[in-house]
């Protein structure tokens, strides 16, 4: 890719502070030189150069965005409308209902995987996490279409598959199948429900951190179980975390008992997991006790955001757009002030803030890579209370165009 100028791109720049407090945010516009799929300069100056200058039309620049928790293999999206049916069995009515759903699903698997991809690139992201299918029922046929699916977009964004035993990996005999999917495109290693669906929390997490280890590979697990159930397989999980020498490299999705736990009890539980520097995925949900997320961010845990899905079998809700999810946050807990609603843009971009907690403009900073996003805002805290519009989205310096014709709004 030759250089050229990304100019009149919108930088916060500081917090405007009255009476002690912060206020609001000071931006400025400036001159971005990319080459090499990197910043080589910011220029508050008119570039004089010859090369090429793309107008980003004075729009506010943001980090792009990750969306850790999602399954692009299992979904309704792209296809008719489909309302989900009642549940009797709590999950396991949705597990019966899979075995002849996900047949059925496959012959379009990966097409809807790719329009999936395109709607996730139209919302501004450059990374995604997707949990796949790895089961008897449908083998290893859905993990080849994620594959596929994801290798035609290499140039726009980078990927993490999660071998994920839906099933439950003890339940429905799943071990030898997930061994064989982290030789065939699977980067992690999934599980669900040790105690609920395995019934076995002990024998579960050990086959799961053994496959990990075989394939010096991390972990993300589902776990839904509530209280003190919930709680006692995160201790078991740290605890084997710690055995597979897998520091910083597990992660929790959902957490639900997250939700329950209060006081001390939280405190404790916080502790055990940033011993291991376990994250945790949520979606924030509102049928359920919420994860306190800010609290557990001031306790030192990662916290990060994720859809789950967007219209399945499990839930006709979603829509991938990941600035409305963060918008959802700041209301849930309240976040209401110019700091505060700043703040909550880290929870989708693996950490990163234009501005750190004294008002430095700590990103973007000369040298790093150009993969960000350009919208329509202000500033920080407005695109996440205002749920701002993403105008378009850079990979490496490379402007991120559609590879399919996706309509404007999400079809279901």
């Amino acid at each position: 890719m030759n250089p050229y100028w990304l100019t009149n791109v919108r930088l916060e720049k500081a917090y405007r502070y009255e009476d002690d407090r912060i206020s609001g945010t000071e931006t400025e516009i400036c001159h971005l030189l990319i080459e090499d799929g990197k910043i080589k300069e910011i220029s508050r100056s008119n570039p004089e150069s010859k090369l090429l200058q793309v107008d980003a039309d004075e729009h506010l620049l943001l980090p792009s965005l990750r969306d850790m928790h999602i399954h692009i293999d299992k979904t309704y999206f792209g296809g008719p409308w489909k309302a989900c049916t009642p549940i009797t069995k709590g999950i396991f009515t949705r597990l019966e209902e899979e075995k002849e759903l996900l047949p059925k699903l496959l012959p379009t698997a990966q097409e809807r995987a790719e329009k999936m991809i395109e709607l996730y690139l139209k919302n501004g992201h450059t990374h995604i996490r997707t949990h796949c299918n790895v089961d008897p029922v449908i083998g290893l046929k859905n993990l080849e279409a994620t594959v596929n699916a994801l290798k035609k977009y290499e140039d726009v964004l980078t990927y993490e598959i999660v071998a994920f035993p839906q099933h439950g990996l003890l339940r429905s005999d799943s071990v030898s199948l997930i061994r064989e999917a982290m030789k065939n495109g699977a980067t992690l290693v999934g599980g669900v429900d040790p105690a609920t669906v395995d019934r076995n929390i002990e024998k579960s997490l050990n086959t799961i951190f053994e496959i990990a280890a075989e394939n010096n590979s991390g972990v993300d697990i589902h776990l839904h179980d509530p209280d003190t159930l919930g709680a006692f397989t995160f201790e078991r999980m740290a605890y084997y975390t710690k055995q597979a020498g897998l520091k910083g490299r597990a992660t929790i999705s959902h957490g639900i008992a997250l939700g329950d736990l209060q006081g001390d009890a939280l405190k404790e539980m916080a502790a055990i997991l940033k011993d291991q520097e376990i994250d945790i995925t949520t979606t924030i949900p509102i049928n359920r006790p919420t994860l306190p997320v800010t609290e557990l961010d001031r306790l030192g845990i990662g916290l990060s955001v994720g859809h789950d899905s967007i219209t399945d079998h499990w839930s006709p809700f979603g829509t991938g757009n990941t600035v409305q999810k963060l918008g959802m946050l700041a209301e849930r807990f309240r976040m209401i002030d110019e700091y505060s609603l700043a703040s909550v843009l880290k929870y989708a971009t693996g950490g990163k803030t234009p501005l750190n907690e004294k008002g430095e403009r700590v990103w973007p900073q000369v040298g790093d890579e150009a993969t960000m996003m350009l919208v329509d805002a202000s500033c920080s805290a407005e695109a996440v209370a205002r749920r701002a519009d993403v105008k378009s989205l850079y990979f490496k310096g490379k402007k991120v165009e559609s590879k399919l014709a996706v309509e404007e709004t999400v079809r279901v």
